[in-house]
């Protein structure tokens, strides 16, 4: 069994692939596996991803015969991943030389179901050190104990799935994939079913990936009817808290960050494309109108009049067919 099995879907960054592949050739180790998932890529990064499954030390390449999008391609890895522990790593981003050495050392020395790592995220030529939301570390702690409070940014809301590192138990639980082809926010979901159900986390200060922000071809970047793959995202958060032992306590925080996102969105509906932006907005209203009503007039009471006040609007829409499927 190798020690660790690291999935690195690729999809249309033959710009960028060089960077990420050339740093997990200085993070190669004996025991270590690349699992690099090509997602049906036409822009030549496949030629790139063939050459590197001789050149780079335990790499093993697998290809998609349709593109499924990042959460199938992770799903994927997991699904070829032999190793002790699991990691993640995104086509476009980059490794310290070195860093899954630390990395392995940490989950090790803490023995936890998996740790979460600080990163630095790069935008440009700038370089911005982004820390995990949780004061304690290098200590072993109950994950639930992190997601709230509810009005705070905690480490649910750090959903980033390669900061840190899993052991292989939560394969074997059903705890590490990610929900199908969702396309955008399928990392949301999957953080706050780690952290309502694993057993143990911890989190540390170590820094070693360089997460590249701003790049034209992500999808955060492209206002087009995959961004609405989150409302799919996050109605799935509020059912896993709605149906949850403790539901009264994580309700409030899953519908006010549900709310956020949807605020956010709607703030910048301009970069949408028309026909998406009307989208939005039934989707929106349609979600507001689904959610736990208690928690959300509690919800809108504690928020800032701005966001408050559109989203009290939107969800007095009166729409046609105001149910709109996600």
């Amino acid at each position: 069994m190798p020690k660790l099995s690291v999935i690195v879907p690729f999809y249309n960054v033959r710009q960028y692939a060089p960077d990420t592949l050339r740093s997990l050739r200085a993070n190669a180790r004996d025991d270590f596996e690349f699992i690099l998932v090509d997602d049906c890529s036409s822009d030549g990064t496949a030629d790139l991803l063939e050459r590197a499954e001789s050149e780079l030390p335990g790499a093993v390449l697998v290809r998609h015969e349709r593109n499924g999008g990042l959460a199938t391609a992770r799903n994927t890895g997991i699904d070829r991943a032999r190793g002790e522990y699991l990691t993640f790593l995104d086509g476009d981003d980059w490794l310290a030389p070195g860093y899954y050495d630390r990395l392995v050392a940490a989950i090790e020395d803490l023995d936890c179901d998996f740790v979460r790592t600080d990163h630095v995220q790069c935008t440009a030529r700038a370089r911005l050190v982004q820390r995990v939301p949780h004061g304690r570390r290098n200590v072993r702690l109950n994950p639930r104990d992190a997601i709230l409070p509810a009005h705070r940014s905690t480490s649910v809301d750090y959903a980033y799935a390669w900061a840190g590192v899993y052991h292989r138990r939560l394969v074997e639980r059903g705890l590490l994939h990610f929900t199908d082809g969702l396309r955008t926010a399928e990392d949301r979901p999957w953080i706050w079913k780690l952290h309502r159900e694993a057993d143990s986390f911890a989190v540390t200060g170590l820094l070693g990936v360089f997460y590249r922000r701003g790049v034209a071809s992500s999808l955060t970047q492209i206002g087009d009817v995959r961004q609405l793959d989150f409302v799919r995202a996050f109605d799935e958060v509020v059912a896993g808290a709605a149906g949850d032992a403790d539901a009264a306590r994580l309700l409030p925080k899953a519908v006010r960050t549900y709310c956020a996102i949807i605020s956010h969105h709607l703030g910048s509906v301009e970069r949408f494309e028309p026909a998406v932006a009307r989208k939005l907005k039934a989707m929106s209203a349609a979600a507001l109108r689904r959610m736990p009503q208690d928690a959300l007039d509690d919800v809108l009471g504690s928020m800032d009049l701005e966001r408050a006040t559109r989203l009290r609007r939107l969800r007095r829409r009166a729409l046609p067919g105001a149910e709109v499927a996600a």
